[in-house]
């Protein structure tokens, strides 16, 4: 389903960000914070623990499952050294910095992945000349 990925790849790209992390989930006036990603990775549009049953849903590919695994077990493990579950224990876990790493090569292959099918589309539809251009000649 593609609305699953439409929430899914920010959640990982806020993962890879860390000035983003920041500035925006230690500050308690925004909606968004991490315990809002776990929700998104993990029970609502995945399941980072198990993510091979999304594949075809918010995962496209068994590259993307595997990294997702992964993600999964570095957030875990964050959060083994989060005792107050406080995003600023997160970010100061020992554990934290693989978390972006790997968030970083997940949202790169998915951002890629995302991008190749949205060239395939335009690719596909190439042969239907657009309405203005038929204008203009």
């Amino acid at each position: 389903m593609a609305n699953f990925r439409v929430h899914l790849v920010p959640a990982v790209l806020a993962l890879a960000n860390p000035p983003w992390q920041r500035a925006v989930w230690l500050d308690p006036s925004t909606f968004e914070n991490l315990d809002h990603i776990f929700h998104t990775l993990f029970d609502d549009f995945c399941d980072a623990d198990e993510p091979e049953r999304y594949l075809g849903m918010s995962l496209r590919t068994e590259e993307e499952v595997a990294l997702m695994r992964e993600l999964g077990a570095a957030l875990n493990a964050a959060a083994d050294e989060a005792p107050n579950d406080t995003d600023a224990e997160y970010l100061q876990a020992a554990a934290w910095p693989e978390v972006v790493a790997v968030a970083g090569r997940l949202a790169q292959v998915m951002v890629g992945n995302d991008m190749g099918e949205l060239a395939a589309l335009h690719e596909s539809e190439a042969g239907v000349q657009p309405a203005n251009q038929a204008r203009n000649e």
